[in-house]
């Protein structure tokens, strides 16, 4: 091996381990702390390696709040990274709030974005507040006219309450359920149309944003639909139920009727073959009359002579009754 490449090998070799001299011992960080007026040792930023947490984080962040006048530890910084927090948006929020006014302290803004929240959105809208389009709310008024409206919310952030407040989700079902209560009381809806300022009235008097993460600062009425009348279908309905009770009852009543008249038919054919059953037996006895002598010859003539001025009768009677009647 000529003397080039051993040289080209020591050249590699110290690259390298310069790098990794460098990489642990980060000296250009440690010097720009140093001019920024945050107190870190060398030590300490090898350490931080060592403990798997990123030097350059933890820096920046003491320099960013040294520069804001915030007095940050190095210690609660580590601890909130191994934590899984995250550390630039906990400081940027820190200086934010310094400049807006708002208390916060680094406990609870470490609290806030442990919890899963953005902090630094938050202290945005501290300071500015956000607008929250509701979905379309539809209610009833007394009228039985359904009203279908939609409203803005304007709320800003309630630093105290972003741990364990509830979310948007929350303040938005609160407030469709306040409209809704609050258009249902309406006697009718002529009135909430001409005054919809009404609706808000109602719903900020109920205190809709407690134990929520928001402060609710107004509520506008941004538009009224009328909908259906839902008093005039559920009169229809109802009319159709009676309706269709009432012929299930009438066909009821018919089929009873029916029944009965099979019920009579059936009771007057078993009365006519009784009758038929009883005159087939006539000749019978009028025999065993004859031969028992309790019957003579001239008993048996009236008898046929006024079964024939019956049977006239009722011819007669038939003939003047008949579609016949008064045809020559």
């Amino acid at each position: 091996m000529n003397d080039v490449a051993i040289y080209l090998i020591i050249f590699a070799a110290s690259i390298i381990g310069l790098w990794i001299i460098l990489y642990f011992i980060p000296i250009g960080l440690w010097f720009s702390a140093l001019v920024s007026g945050v107190r870190v040792s060398l030590l300490q930023l090898v350490l931080m390696r060592w403990r798997k947490v990123p030097p350059g984080v933890i820096v920046q962040a003491l320099i960013v709040g040294t520069k804001a006048g915030l007095e940050l530890y190095r210690n609660d910084l580590e601890a909130h990274y191994l934590a899984g927090g995250r550390v630039p948006k906990v400081v940027s929020a820190l200086v934010s709030a310094q400049k807006a006014n708002i208390p916060l302290n680094f406990k609870m803004a470490t609290a806030i974005d442990l919890a899963g929240r953005d902090v630094l959105e938050a202290v945005q809208m501290s300071v500015n507040p956000n607008v929250i389009n509701t979905p379309p709310v539809t209610a009833v008024a007394k009228d039985g006219i359904q009203l279908i409206a939609l409203a803005r919310v304007t709320v800003r952030a309630n630093i105290k309450q972003l741990v364990g407040g509830a979310g948007e989700e929350t303040v938005l079902a609160r407030v469709g359920e306040g409209i809704v209560s609050s258009i249902g009381s309406a006697d009718s809806h002529k009135k909430v149309l001409e005054n919809p300022d009404f609706i808000s009235r109602v719903v900020l008097e109920k205190g809709l944003d407690a134990g929520t993460a928001f402060e609710i600062l107004s509520i506008d009425i941004a538009d009224i639909d009328i909908g259906k009348n839902i008093g005039a279908e559920l009169q229809m309905d109802q009319a159709n139920a009676d309706k269709n009770i009432a012929q299930a009852r009438a066909e009821e009543r018919r089929a009873m009727a029916v029944a009965q008249e099979q019920e009579m038919k059936a009771k007057a054919q078993e009365a006519r073959a009784k009758v038929i059953l009883a005159e087939a037996e006539i000749p019978m006895a009028i025999a065993e009359a004859f031969r028992s002598g309790n019957l003579g010859i001239m008993d048996y003539y009236k008898f046929k002579n006024i079964e024939a001025d019956t049977n006239m009768r009722e011819n007669i009677a038939k003939d003047s009754t008949g579609p016949n009647k008064g045809k020559k």
